[in-house]
Formats: C-alpha cells, structure tokens, sequence
C-alpha cells in the first residue's frame, strides 16, 4: 500500500514550533518508497515557525484561526488541496497524518479555544482526504508493516 503522510511525523521539522514528532515507523515507510511526505501547513504558504492554530466553529460554520486571531482558512484550504494533489498523483490509497492537527486531525482535534482541550472533529486536509477516498490514519492507529 502507498501512502502519503505529514512530513512532521517522518522527522521532519516543519510543526508550528519548529520541531518534528518523528515516528520511526512513518520513516521506514518513506525509506522503503511506500510514502510521500508533505506538510500541508507549508503547502499552504505557512511558515515554520509560526503561531498555533486551531479550528473554531461547528461543523457547518468552520473556521482555522490562529492564536492572534487571523483567520487562516485559504491558507489551510489550498494547503490541503495541495496535499491531495501529491497524493494522487503519488497513488496513495491511505495517509497517516498528525493526530490533533488543524490540518491533520482525525476524529479529534483542538477545540479551538488555545486551552489543549479536544474535541470531535476532522483537520481541514484529514477531511478532504476522507471526502476524495482516501483512509485516513494518525500515527497512534495504523499498524506498521
């Protein structure tokens, strides 16, 4: 099985703070060619570092917001349309993305109040994923190989 997955999780330091959450697993999978990596974050024009960001609103009215206030919503959007883009293109059929993330989330993400609270919900790229056929993974439930 190809995948894509967040490049924060292949050790790459491209999180809001500048660090990585390197998954010895995710990294095999990319060593061996059975991965692509990108962070959709970057791909959206974000730099690293740069403030955290959680996504505020309900389900119909949902909105990426930093924690200065600046709606980020294009910014997460082209990002990940970009990320679906490379999927494709790369043949993925699952993605492991980063548990929580405004972009990569899975089930459960930030409730959007800065306060390290969670709540149901899908990351903007981990939506789009799920939306275009794409299985959707954090690094806490797939299974390496």
């Amino acid at each position: 099985m190809k995948y894509f997955v967040s490049m924060c999780l292949a050790g790459v330091c491209c999180r809001y703070d500048g660090k990585s959450n390197k998954n010895d697993a995710v990294i095999k999978l990319v060593q061996r060619g059975d991965a692509v990596m990108a962070c959709p974050e970057q791909l959206g024009g974000l730099t690293t570092p740069r403030l955290p960001s959680e996504i505020v609103g309900t389900s119909t009215a949902r909105h990426v917001i930093n924690s200065a206030g600046e709606n980020l919503d294009i910014r997460f959007m082209l990002g990940a349309q970009q990320a679906l883009n490379i999927a494709k293109m790369f043949g993925a059929q699952a993605a492991i993305l980063k548990s929580h993330s405004p972009s990569c989330g899975v089930g459960c993400i930030y409730d959007g109040t800065f306060s390290g609270n969670l709540t149901e919900g899908n990351g903007i790229t981990a939506q789009l994923f799920i939306d275009n056929g794409i299985k959707v993974y954090t690094e806490d439930n797939f299974e390496a190989d």
